[in-house]
């Protein structure tokens, strides 16, 4: 952890504010409510030991300090630069101003990314052509299971390439980067992996040929169906409010085994009884 610390210091002494802009990223990297100083301090109240606990402090403050300093001379820096008015040289290039935004989808990612992570998720991510082993074969899908029938595939035709031997796909789910991720690395594992999806499906006002997922794989010893009851709870309060219920009922899924479906009550009685 104090190398951790040792190496926020380093960053933090390269970083470079030119402008207002990057003075605001600045304060939202390192002194908002999901900046780094308040990830530090999260960590900082599980720590048990006090001698552990007393070093940790003085390092994250002195951190603090070193970062709110900086943010208050720039920021004065910025308040008191007078820039001459444009109209004065109209031979002055004008600054023009980005305006733009995140699509809601990268919106409602980020955020999910955010909630997991708290929890010792890590992204990880695969290609979006695959092949029939890493999509199909290696999840215990053989040719005649029902799961391909579900899943209407778009292969991919290469003109030097038999796709009979081996055949290319869009991937129809994220659990082909599970299966690369458990190829090259060793137990224990907690990843989530977003990303796009493709089916061969008809566009409607509520399907599409596209959609995205966020599968998460949790491999260790003395795991069980309690943890991830316990993980899509926290999930579901964490994205939809404190006051959220989930509840889990048996089900049936050609792919999965134990399979149960997640129910969640409405977000906006709680419950209660709404038109919604």
């Amino acid at each position: 952890m104090k190398n951790k610390i040792a190496n926020y210091l380093s960053e933090l002494q390269g970083e470079q504010i030119k402008d207002a802009h990057s003075l605001e990223q600045f304060r939202l990297k390192w002194l908002s409510k999901k900046g780094i100083l308040q990830i530090l301090m999260d960590q900082f109240k599980t720590i048990a030991d006090i001698e552990l606990k007393k070093e940790f402090g003085k390092s994250i403050n002195e951190l603090k300090q070193k970062a709110q300093s900086t943010f208050d001379e720039k920021k004065a820096l910025f308040e008191n630069n007078t820039q001459p008015d444009i109209q004065d040289d109209l031979t002055l290039e004008l600054n023009l101003i980005s305006i733009t935004s995140l699509h809601p989808l990268s919106i409602i990612k980020n955020e999910i990314i955010d909630i997991l992570s708290r929890i010792g998720f890590v992204v990880s991510d695969g290609p979006e052509i695959e092949d029939d082993w890493h999509n199909f074969t290696a999840l215990n899908t053989p040719p005649d299971h029902p799961a391909r029938d579900m899943q209407d595939t778009f292969y991919v035709e290469e003109d030097v390439q038999d796709i009979t031997q081996d055949p290319k796909m869009l991937r129809t789910q994220t659990s082909s980067i599970q299966i690369r991720v458990m190829e090259n690395n060793e137990p224990p594992i907690r990843i989530i992996c977003p990303g796009r999806v493709y089916r061969n499906e008809t566009i409607s006002a509520r399907a599409h040929c596209q959609f995205h997922q966020v599968e998460g794989l949790y491999i260790d010893e003395n795991v069980s169906f309690s943890d991830l009851k316990a993980t899509l709870l926290y999930f579901a309060r964490e994205m939809f409010g404190k006051n959220t219920q989930i509840r889990l009922r048996p089900s049936f899924f050609p792919f999965t085994e134990p399979s149960a479906e997640v129910d969640v009550n409405c977000t906006i009685c709680s419950g209660t009884g709404c038109p919604v």
